[in-house]
């Protein structure tokens, strides 16, 4: 077996091996395949496509390039990914709900990508979390306080980490094959029994059309099934942000309201939905009304509280957040230039105003300041009178607050009434 063989092989439109692409993997993760043949490789499945049958097989080797963890525990082992949105801070609110309902949280999280945020930067906004425990440390976390959120080890599904890295410079990020084996693998490693997929479609997502959100989402369910994890996605709305906030700091905080009780709304809502279909799936009887008790009667943000300490955070933080979390410089009313109804909210072009904040990156190298972001932001179909607040501005500098207003007065339109549509749109598998 070499690479030029299985290279040659998607070339020609023929479908590579099973044994090739296990090959091809642990080539990728020791380095014995180089950057131009992973950079052909990624082409090649971009052009050509994989049967259900190698997407599976081509997941399951990119999960056994490295470790696969294994779980002794006295419940389930389960987990969540989104697709990516904005305002999107459901897995500080769902992985500690779940915790509190007897389930196993071992959350493996990115960083934000392109206008969305990434629940590693939002972590990263506590004092002291550490976002990269070695294994021994995960795993006691997770045992005490039922769920931790970190990020890949180096040891998880490297083939993935180095195909990524490639795929980002040829132009093959888009793949349906790569973006499900890519997904999965990191996931699978994790040692899962099951998971729940949010698929995000609309303005603030990358998959703008209903179709686009369910050929994924598809896609998904059906390798991770065949793969032995029990998977169902959820095609969900993604034309508003799902909190009223946009940024690091920001999201924690609204998070924690909904953990404290002291908030609702779509955030919560979203929870309840994922959170009772991998109850539902792990066998746990009256699952919504579970999340609802541990979310209204304070255990989940019990958890929550033993994640965060266990994991280098502050003691009291579920207690006093607000004393610990960064505040921007700079705050500011952004004023509705004329009056009328929420007609349609731009959630991309609000995802990089908060990056060119600074609460995102541009390049790898790029710090995020954690305290800057949008709050309150608008709802679809609310009523704004002239000099209205739209939204308000969090920034370091009074010149990046004023570049900002201008974006987030564009980004939302306002005019005749406009109703938000299903928070789910569809359930599959």
């Amino acid at each position: 077996m070499e690479a030029r063989a299985v290279i040659a092989a998607l070339r020609r439109g023929e479908e590579p091996t099973a044994e090739g692409l296990r090959w091809f993997a642990s080539g990728l993760a020791d380095g014995s395949v180089s950057a131009a043949q992973a950079g052909a490789f990624a082409m090649g499945i971009c052009l050509r496509g994989l049967s259900e049958e190698n997407r599976v097989a081509l997941t399951l080797a990119m999960r056994d390039s490295g470790h696969v963890m294994r779980w002794d525990l006295d419940g389930p082992v389960v987990d969540k990914h989104s697709t990516g949105g904005v305002g999107d801070c459901v897995s500080l609110v769902l992985a500690p709900a779940l915790a509190a309902c007897g389930v196993y949280v071992p959350m493996i999280s990115g960083r934000g990508l392109g206008h969305t945020g990434g629940t590693l930067d939002k972590l990263d906004a506590i004092p002291g979390y550490a976002v990269a425990p070695d294994e021994a440390r995960f795993r006691h976390v997770v045992r005490e306080a039922g769920c931790a959120i970190v990020s890949a080890s180096a040891e998880i599904a490297p083939a993935d980490r180095r195909l990524y890295a490639v795929r980002d410079v040829t132009a093959t990020v888009e793949s349906l094959d790569l973006i499900t084996s890519s997904i999965l693998s990191k996931k699978l490693a994790a040692g899962l029994e099951g998971l729940v997929l949010d698929v995000k479609v609309g303005s603030g997502a990358f998959m703008k059309t209903d179709e686009e959100a369910r050929a994924l989402a598809q896609a998904l369910v059906s390798t991770a099934n065949a793969a032995g994890c029990p998977t169902t996605a959820f095609v969900t709305d993604m034309n508003q942000p799902i909190a009223a906030a946009l940024g690091n700091t920001l999201e924690v905080d609204a998070a924690m309201r909904v953990l404290t009780g002291r908030d609702q709304g779509p955030l919560y809502e979203l929870t309840l939905a994922l959170g009772a279909a991998l109850l539902e799936g792990a066998g746990i009887a009256d699952p919504e009304a579970k999340l609802r008790a541990a979310l209204d009667g304070g255990a989940a943000a019990e958890r929550m509280g033993r994640m965060v300490y266990g994991l280098g955070g502050p003691m009291n933080f579920v207690e006093d957040w607000g004393r610990y979390l960064p505040e921007a410089t700079v705050i500011r009313e952004i004023p509705a230039p004329v009056s009328g109804h929420v007609a349609s909210i731009d959630g991309e072009a609000l995802g990089l105003a908060v990056v060119r904040l600074g609460g995102g990156r541009t390049v790898e190298t790029d710090r995020i300041d954690p305290a800057v972001g949008l709050s309150d932001v608008v709802r679809l179909g609310a009523r704004v009178e002239r000099g209205a607040p739209l939204a308000r501005i969090h920034a370091a500098r009074e010149d990046q607050a004023e570049e900002a207003i201008r974006v987030v007065q564009n980004a939302i339109a306002l005019g005749d009434p406009a109703e938000a549509g299903p928070l789910v749109r569809e359930r599959i598998g």
